[in-house]
């Protein structure tokens, strides 16, 4: 039996400030969800070269659940500086009926602060003290003690902190929640995190945002080229590096 994902779509809300009032609209993939919408599954995965709108848009569904933009669960109140994009207040977000409103957002560049705000909210407090362990073990600890029942997990680029195993070690996880009735929305540059089990897959780039299988898409065909023949990419970095 399918279970309905608890975000099932983002589109754009008339009602909602002009496109043109916020930068993320030249986006490609963000022109794309105000225009056709958005549907999301169980597993959906974001990949793209840098500044295609991977983070931008888990961001936007974040906020729209009531996450905080930096990190943390609905309602969370953790805010260093404010940069987010206005995007979130021109969609709508559609939940399945009777969907559980639990979410929690992990965010990689705002990790670090985000563990010194649970630490300084002693109703929050961690046990063990995520600032007391390695940048990948604190990762895969705050997995651990904040994803643990069913709800709504948005992850951006966690693989920043991971190994090779430690991103086996996530995807395990996130396969796990997903069996128990969770729903996994993730942007990652890792090949790996990238072959979730079940992941719909969005390949974001200057087209928009497409659907692609794994082995289709050009983070794979780049990894496995330079694993097949390091020196082949190597030569062109560094032949085409001032000198």
């Amino acid at each position: 039996m399918t279970t309905a994902p608890i975000l099932r779509r983002l589109g754009a809300d008339p009602g909602g400030p002009p496109p043109s009032a916020d930068w993320s609209a030249a986006i490609p993939a963000v022109a794309q969800v105000l225009r056709d919408g958005w549907d999301l599954s169980a597993v959906t995965v974001l990949v793209g070269d840098n500044g295609s709108g991977k983070s931008t848009l888990v961001e936007a569904c974040a906020l729209a659940v009531g996450t905080g933009p930096e990190g943390g669960s609905r309602g969370s109140e953790f805010s260093t500086r404010p940069t987010e994009s206005d995007l979130w207040r021109r969609l709508v977000a559609e939940r399945s009926p009777g969907a559980t409103r639990r979410a929690f957002f992990l965010r990689a560049e705002t990790a670090h602060a985000f563990y010194t705000y649970l630490e300084d909210n002693p109703g929050m407090r961690p046990e063990p003290v995520f600032h007391e362990m390695s940048h990948g073990e604190s990762f895969l600890a705050l997995v651990g003690d904040r994803m643990k029942k069913p709800g709504l997990y948005l992850l951006d680029e966690p693989e920043s902190a991971l190994s090779f195993h430690g991103c086996l070690a996530l995807l395990a996880h996130l396969h796990a929640l997903v069996a128990s009735g969770s729903q996994v929305i993730l942007s990652t540059h890792s090949p790996v995190l990238a072959a979730l089990p079940g992941a719909q897959i969005w390949e974001l780039g200057e087209w928009g945002m497409r659907r692609s299988a794994w082995e289709d898409l050009e983070l794979v065909r780049a990894w496995r080229g330079f694993l097949d023949d390091p020196a082949r990419y190597l030569r062109h970095v560094l032949d085409d590096a001032p000198a």
